[in-house]
């Protein structure tokens, strides 16, 4: 317990000390980047650092946590504290096990961050705010099929939850059978509710004895039951950064439109499972690691564990990108790879205790 307590406590302020060190320096650098785009107001301006911020720690975090574990297991090879361990009767999975605990809780509560809007769209509100001085922008012209309807949004307003100009086509045997046009509809109650509504219907068949086109007023009409706004903006939008709770949503929702839906199983894979590659890597690079500063240059080591991972790192997080862009599947790109990563690391671990045996 002793040995846990203490590994534990040093790996916790390494990785406090090297996330603040990259959370300053990538968010600094992006500040005098972009500091004479950014409005002049302060409010505007702290609330972008503060999303840029909340942005970088989605993309560093899993980085300092195996970085922290390098300048953890260096302090105890340079202080003697990991022979002295051995030779108390420790053993390497003994000092293993509150890298991997640590490690994954951390990994874990990363995850669960994820159910908040302000984390997950963090860099979509900072780039709001650096291009339209407002966090969340209206989406224009948003033109989506659903249960066999066409809906056309001409500006969709997600914080108000309303959408104006609203155009509802009704189709059946492939020829326009109806028309809904209003000003405004406003999502309430889980669905979008319309207060007025002219209704043109087209008769079946147009000859000299239809009728013509009729119009009707229609009023409290709801559409789309279910379709939050956050949800149509992404979904429809192309976005990717979705919340747990809307790429959930979204998938429960679309599965039986026949809409693609391999973009949102990708950011639900990358919130869930990409970031599972922390504990594998640690434990790899833990077992490469000698015991004492005779058997390796403390220096060159560091340099290789430091390239090594950011190597690993990149490489993930370009297979992320092009699944989620529907370039190569979810499975092959995001899934694979962290299996891959986990069955080298239980090689690692195996082979220690047949060593050990």
């Amino acid at each position: 317990m002793l040995l846990f307590k203490y590994i534990s406590l040093h790996y916790l302020k390494y990785f406090f000390i090297i996330l603040s060190a990259l959370l300053l320096f990538m968010v600094g650098f992006d500040y005098m980047q972009y500091s004479q785009q950014l409005s002049s107001s302060a409010n505007l301006l702290l609330i972008y650092l503060v999303y840029k911020t909340f942005y970088s720690i989605d993309m560093l975090v899993p980085l300092s946590l195996v970085f922290s574990m390098i300048s953890t297991k260096i302090l105890l090879i340079r202080s003697n504290s990991l022979v002295s361990f051995y030779a108390l009767g420790y053993t390497r999975v003994d000092v293993l096990r509150p890298f991997v605990v640590v490690s994954t809780l951390i990994t874990l509560i990363y995850i669960s961050l994820h159910s908040f809007s302000s984390f997950a769209r963090a860099n979509e509100f900072s780039d709001n705010i650096r291009s339209f001085s407002q966090y969340l922008s209206p989406t224009r012209d948003l033109f989506f099929t659903y249960k066999g309807k066409y809906i056309y949004f001409s500006e969709l307003l997600p914080l108000q939850e309303k959408a104006l100009n609203v155009r509802v086509f009704s189709m059946k045997n492939h020829s326009l059978k109806e028309v809904l046009l209003a000003k405004e509809a406003r999502y309430r109650d889980g669905a979008w509710s319309i207060k007025k509504a002219d209704i043109i219907t087209k008769p079946a068949t147009l000859d000299f004895n239809s009728l013509g086109i009729s119009v009707r007023e229609g009023k409290e009409l709801k559409i789309l039951q279910g379709f939050r706004p956050k949800m149509l903006d992404q979904v429809y939008e192309g976005k990717v950064n979705f919340t747990i709770k809307n790429a959930f949503d979204a998938l429960m929702l679309l599965k039986n439109q026949n809409i693609d839906v391999s973009s949102i199983k990708g950011a639900l894979y990358k919130i869930f499972i990409y970031p599972l590659f922390v504990p594998s890597l640690v434990v790899i690079i833990f077992f490469f690691v000698p015991i004492s500063v005779r058997f390796l240059n403390v220096s060159i080591f560091s340099f290789i564990a430091i390239l090594s991972t950011l190597l690993v790192w990149g490489i993930l997080f370009m297979l992320t990108e092009l699944a989620i862009n529907k370039t190569i599947s979810s499975e092959l790109g995001i899934i694979a790879p962290i299996i891959f990563l986990f069955l080298i690391a239980l090689r690692q671990y195996r082979h220690y205790n047949i060593r050990k045996a």
